[in-house]
């Protein structure tokens, strides 16, 4: 495969929680394509991570070469820091959103991919596309978040 795909995330919460949803844009080459879902009730933090499931979940070949771009410090540190493999080595053992997590590894390990934190509206045109589809998102058809427990919220940090 030639090229590097490029996906910007976003995700959207009212409330926190509340209901939210997310919006992804994957572009590679003259490809486009825009994916976006709402859910009843989740967190910000959940949406913005299943935005970056949603995109590696919609590639196609194993192995893709892909820069992963959100606004989500909480996603971008979590991967880039290493946080997560020491949470996964730990069995996600009082970390916020394992469902998630375990989810996200699985799909991460199949491709070659970087995090691109960008500041979140500040002009940037496919993230802005990303916030428009994870707020319409949160305000329609709304699904279920069956991995979100209402009782992890409370006394974890991260």
């Amino acid at each position: 495969m030639s090229g590097e795909i490029t996906i910007y995330t976003d995700g959207a919460c009212s409330g926190n929680p509340g209901p939210g949803g997310y919006g992804v844009v994957l572009i590679s080459g003259k490809h486009r394509l825009e994916k976006s879902a709402g859910f009843r009730i989740t967190t910000n933090n959940r949406m913005e991570l299943m935005a970056v499931i949603a995109g590696l979940e919609a590639l196609k070949i194993t192995g893709s070469k892909v820069a992963v771009y959100t606004d989500s410090k909480y996603v971008a540190d979590s991967i880039e820091k290493g946080w997560v493999f020491q949470w996964e080595s730990k069995a996600f053992k009082k970390k916020k959103n394992p469902d998630l997590w375990i989810r996200f590894l699985k799909i991460y390990r199949k491709h070659n991919v970087r995090f691109v934190w960008i500041k979140g509206h500040a002009n940037n045109t496919e993230n802005e596309v990303c916030d428009r589809l994870a707020v319409a998102a949160s305000k329609g058809r709304l699904l279920e978040d069956s991995g979100y427990n209402p009782e992890d919220e409370d006394n974890m940090l991260l």
